[in-house]
C-alpha cells in the first residue's frame, strides 16, 4: 500500500510532519555516541575519550558501507516504486538486505582479528592504545547490526513507517544508556562495556524493524530475493558518494588527529572529540530531514513529477537555511554548557574545546546545503555528481585546509579547517545545483 505522502500535494506542513520522526530519530542516534562519550569521559577518563576519537575512522568504514547500501539502494528501489514496479522493488530490497548481512559478517571477522594492529597505527601512549583495542574489538561483533540499522531505517522511512524508525531509535538509545551504566559503572567493564552498550543499542531496534518488513500490508516487505547483478552495480554507483564521503572523512580524521596530537597533545584530541560530538548533534537536524525527503525525491523522479520535485526543493532549502541559523547561534552561545557535559570546567580539554567550538561551529552555516546537494543527486540516481561534491568536500578541500591552515594560524587554523572546506564545497554545490536544474526539473 502506497503511503499517502507520495500521493497528496506537497505542502510545508505535510513534509515537516512526515520528516519530524526522522529528525527526532537522527538526534537520538547522534546521542548514541555522545552517551558513550559522556560515560567514558566521566567514568573512565579523558584519556579513554581520546581513544574514542582516534579509532573513529574505523567506524567510518562501517558507516561508509552502510551509507552506500542505504542511500544508493533506496534510490534504486524507490525509483522502481515510482515507476509502478512494486514487486521488483521488494525483491531488490530483500537482496540488498542479504548483501548487508554478508558484508557485515566479513567486516566482523576482519575487525576482531586485526584489532590490535589497527589500534597500534596511532603511536599513542600504551594506555590509549589499550583503550582503542578494547573498544574496537568488542564493537566489531556488532558490525552486522551497524550496517542493518542504517539500511532498515532508511527503508522503514521510505515505506511510510517513520514513526516506527523514530521509536526504534529512542528505544535503542534508552537501552544504550542503561547498558552503558550497567556495563561501565556496575560491572566495571570499561571500554569493552561502552562498545557492547553501543552495539546493543543498535541490535534491538534492528530486530524490531525486521519484523516490520515481514508483514505484507506495508509498501516495502521481504520477498523472494531477485538476484540481479545490475542492481548491485546501480546501488554502488548511486551510493558511491556516501561511501567515499564517509570513507575519506575517516582518512582525513586520521590526519586531523595526528595534527591535533602535534599541536595540543592528547588533551587536544579529547577537545576535538567533544567538538565533533556537538557538531554531530547539531547537524543531525539536517540529516534527519534529508533521510525523510530522500525517498520522496527518488519516487517523484521515477514518477516524472517535476512539480512536486520543485516544491520539495523550495521547502527543503527554506528549512535548511532556518536550521543553519538556529544551530550556529546555539552552538556558539551555548559552548560552555555543551562542552561542560563532557569535561570538567577549568581542565585543559575544557578550555581548548570552548575556544575551538566557537570557531568550528561556523561550518554549521553551510554543511546542511552541501549535504542536501549531494543527497539530492544520489536520490536522482546521478551518483557521479553526488560523488564529486562529497569527495571534494570531505577529502580534497578538507585535506588541503588541514594541511595549510595550521601552518598559517596554528591550532586556530586546525579548528577553522572544516568551516573553510564547507565554504569551498558550497561554491561547488551551488554550481552543480544550478547546472542540473533544468535536466531534473527541480
Amino acid at each position: 500500500m502506497i503511503h499517502e505522502i507520495y500521493q497528496k500535494p506537497i505542502r510545508m506542513g505535510s513534509i515537516l510532519k512526515f520528516t519530524l520522526p526522522t529528525i527526532v530519530m537522527t538526534l537520538v542516534q547522534s546521542l548514541y555516541s555522545m552517551v558513550d562519550g559522556i560515560f567514558v569521559a566521566n567514568l573512565i577518563g579523558e584519556t579513554a575519550l581520546s581513544a574514542l576519537t582516534l579509532i573513529s575512522p574505523y567506524f567510518n568504514i562501517l558507516t561508509a558501507v552502510a551509507a552506500m547500501f542505504a542511500s544508493g539502494g533506496s534510490a534504486v528501489v524507490m525509483k522502481k516504486m515510482g515507476e509502478g514496479r512494486h514487486r521488483e522493488a521488494c525483491e531488490d530490497f530483500t537482496m540488498l538486505m542479504l548483501c548487508n548481512l554478508l558484508t557485515g559478517g566479513i567486516l566482523t571477522i576482519a575487525g576482531t582479528v586485526f584489532a590490535g594492529q589497527l589500534s597500534g597505527v596511532f603511536h599513542a601512549s600504551a594506555e590509549v592504545s589499550l583503550y582503542c583495542k578494547e573498544y574496537l574489538f568488542s564493537y566489531m561483533f556488532f558490525a552486522v547490526f551497524h550496517l542493518l540499522f542504517s539500511n532498515l531505517e532508511m527503508y522503514v522511512i521510505a515505506s511510510g513507517g517513520s514513526g516506527l524508525a523514530m521509536f526504534s531509535s529512542i528505544f535503542g538509545g534508552i537501552f544504550n544508556i542503561i547498558f552503558d551504566y550497567l556495563l561501565i559503572k556496575v560491572f566495571s567493564m570499561g571500554m569493552k562495556g561502552a562498545a557492547i552498550a553501543s552495539g546493543m543499542g543498535m541490535m534491538i531496534p534492528c530486530l524490531t524493524m525486521i519484523v516490520y518488513f515481514m508483514r505484507k500490508k506495508h509498501m516495502l516487505r521481504f520477498a523472494m530475493p531477485g538476484f540481479r547483478p545490475g542492481i548491485l552495480l546501480k546501488t554502488a554507483s548511486n551510493g558511491f558518494s556516501e561511501f567515499s564521503g564517509n570513507l575519506v572523512s575517516g582518512v582525513v580524521m586520521l590526519l586531523f588527529n595526528q595534527c591535533m596530537l602535534r599541536y595540543a597533545g592528547e588533551a587536544g584530541v579529547a577537545a576535538s572529540t567533544i567538538i565533533f560530538y556537538v557538531f554531530g548533534f547539531m547537524s543531525a537536524l539536517y540529516m534527519g530531514y534529508m533521510f525523510g525527503v530522500s525517498p520522496l525525491l527518488s519516487y517523484f523522479y521515477g514518477e516524472n513529477n517535476r512539480e512536486k520535485l520543485r516544491k520539495l526543493r523550495n521547502i527543503s532549502l527554506f528549512f535548511i537555511g532556518l536550521v543553519a541559523a538556529v544551530t550556529t547561534i546555539c552552538a556558539v552561545a551555548g559552548s560552555e554548557v555543551l562542552v561542560g557535559v563532557f569535561a570538567n570546567p577549568g581542565t585543559e580539554a575544557y578550555l581548548l574545546a570552548i575556544h575551538g567550538n566557537k570557531l568550528f561551529s561556523a561550518a554549521l552555516l553551510l554543511v546542511g546545503f552541501n549535504t542536501f546537494s549531494s543527497m539530492l543527486f544520489t536520490a536522482l540516481s546521478n551518483g557521479l555528481i553526488s560523488a564529486i561534491i562529497s569527495f571534494s568536500r570531505t577529502f580534497l578541500f578538507l585535506t588541503g585546509a588541514v594541511v595549510t591552515l595550521p601552518v598559517l594560524w596554528g591550532l586556530d587554523g586546525l579548528w577553522l579547517a572544516v568551516p573553510a572546506s564547507e565554504l569551498m564545497a558550497a561554491v561547488l554545490s551551488f554550481s552543480f545545483f544550478e547546472k542540473y536544474k533544468k535536466k531534473y526539473g527541480y
